[in-house]
């Protein structure tokens, strides 16, 4: 198959196994009888974020480093710039009190502890781990907050769990055993197969892996979040989308680029500090963008958009 196909392909294999892997072990979560909250929290939450993680594992095996950092990196900045810039186009989104206060904040945070563990030119197992750890620790504190007061929801990879399990967990526990099979087969394939679509378009158009991976593989690997948002913004949920895009930075931050280094350290030598600036500064424009209102209007949102085009634009002219 030609680069492109594999590229494509790979990508519809990503999103195929990422759902069939989170609406399977969701199911199997709720007959065993963990709320939908947890599933929520812990299920779906890893689950929708097993495509980047499938990606960079198998990017960093292959002796491909700058497209697994290059993909958390490019995919932090498709998520503030492009996702959430396209769902407030569609409709102005109303903010929520602990996205601004803690969140957002934290989602910050996060990324500057994985900027400082990429400056230092290669992301090391111990960093990797402390990381990890890190995202485990707030996954365990949003659980417990979650426990301790049920309406207050959750902003980690807010997703509609009724919709993705259904309630009663309906189905059977073979059907969702064959899901996770299915979903587990479809990301490992998709994931090798979207690696070297994208590596050998790198090669074909004689640039560099860390370009590729900044832009086309963290768009195909955000395009499912990009889907979900702007359906969210339809209905009118965009909210949704922030807590989505809030949770997705976070887990790539700390759980995807934290995992790979853990399981096998990273240099980032392709990565330069203009695209590590560009992930930052994107984060920290979002907080007044969000609070000065409590909404991100179309004007805050055509300016997102505008941002991450000059971003892709100078990456390919340079």
């Amino acid at each position: 198959m030609t680069s492109a196909l594999l590229l494509i392909v790979g990508g519809v294999l990503l999103y195929v196994g990422g759902e069939a892997l989170v609406k399977g072990a969701s199911r199997l979560a709720l007959r065993v009888g963990l709320s939908p909250l947890a599933v929520g929290l812990t299920v779906v939450a890893c689950g929708t974020s097993a495509p980047e993680l499938i990606v960079c594992v198998q990017a960093a095996f292959g002796g491909h480093d700058d497209v697994a950092v290059g993909n958390v990196v490019g995919s932090n900045i498709a998520n503030v710039g492009l996702i959430l810039g396209v769902t407030a186009l569609i409709r102005p989104i109303a903010t929520k009190g602990r996205l601004l206060l803690v969140d957002v904040p934290l989602m910050i945070a996060a990324e500057i502890a994985a900027i400082a563990c990429v400056r230092n030119g290669t992301v090391g197992r111990y960093e990797g781990i402390a990381l990890a750890a890190t995202l485990a620790v707030y996954i365990a504190a949003n659980f417990v907050r979650a426990m301790r007061k049920p309406g207050d929801g959750a902003d980690l990879e807010i997703v509609d769990i009724e919709e993705v399990a259904g309630k009663k967990a309906s189905g059977s526990t073979p059907v969702d055993l064959v899901l996770i099979g299915v979903g587990i087969a479809a990301l490992v394939f998709g994931g090798k197969w979207f690696v070297d679509g994208a590596i050998g378009i790198a090669t074909s158009l004689g640039v560099p892996d860390a370009v590729v991976a900044l832009t086309v593989v963290a768009f195909g690997t955000s395009l499912p979040e990009l889907a979900a948002s702007a359906v969210a913004a339809v209905r009118g949920k965009g909210d949704l989308a922030v807590g989505n895009v809030v949770g997705s930075n976070l887990f790539n931050s700390l759980g995807v680029l934290g995992v790979t280094a853990a399981v096998r350290p990273v240099a980032s030598a392709g990565i330069s500090t203009f695209d590590t600036t560009t992930m930052l500064a994107l984060a920290i424009a979002l907080w007044p963008m969000m609070a000065s209102r409590r909404r991100l209007g179309r004007f805050e949102a055509g300016t997102l958009l505008l941002v991450y085009a000059g971003y892709v634009g100078f990456l390919f002219v340079k």
